[in-house]
């Protein structure tokens, strides 16, 4: 019985630090900006630019907001503004070339630029615990 109680309070702890850790990396304004670009960036690999269209404003709103956010602790305080201008800059873009009515194939070079900008955020400026296994593609929502 002791040892079940041991093993309990073992795994209850663990569960703590692992909740712990997870709250340290998570980021509001990187969720809805992931929220819209999924929802942005996903249909236009099958061809479909209709919602890349419709959510090119709310795009960039959402970039610019998160640019503008303090930079929590689980991330590099220094590369990640850098590395969120240049997300602005290219949601921006993306914004003015729906507004002038720009080709599917110009739109579809810009939303995948910003999506690999919106990863080299999320896999460089994310800081890891040391012996963790650096998150990559696994935390991100394709469909």
């Amino acid at each position: 019985m002791k040892k079940l109680i041991l093993l309990f309070t073992a795994i209850s702890f663990s569960l703590t630090i692992q909740s712990a850790n997870a709250e340290k990396n998570e980021w509001k304004e990187l969720n809805d900006f992931h929220t819209i670009m999924s929802k942005s960036f996903h249909p236009t690999e099958e061809g479909n630019f209709k919602p890349l269209k419709e959510n090119a404003a709310a795009l960039a709103k959402s970039a610019r907001t998160w640019s503008e956010a303090e930079v929590p602790d689980g991330f590099d305080k220094e590369l990640t503004p850098k590395i969120l201008g240049e997300l602005v800059a290219k949601c921006d873009a993306i914004e003015k070339s729906v507004s002038a009515n720009a080709g599917d194939d110009e739109l579809k070079v810009q939303i995948t630029e910003a999506h690999e900008v919106f990863h080299q955020i999320v896999e460089k400026c994310q800081k890891h615990e040391e012996g963790s296994k650096e998150k990559g593609h696994e935390g991100h929502d394709h469909k």
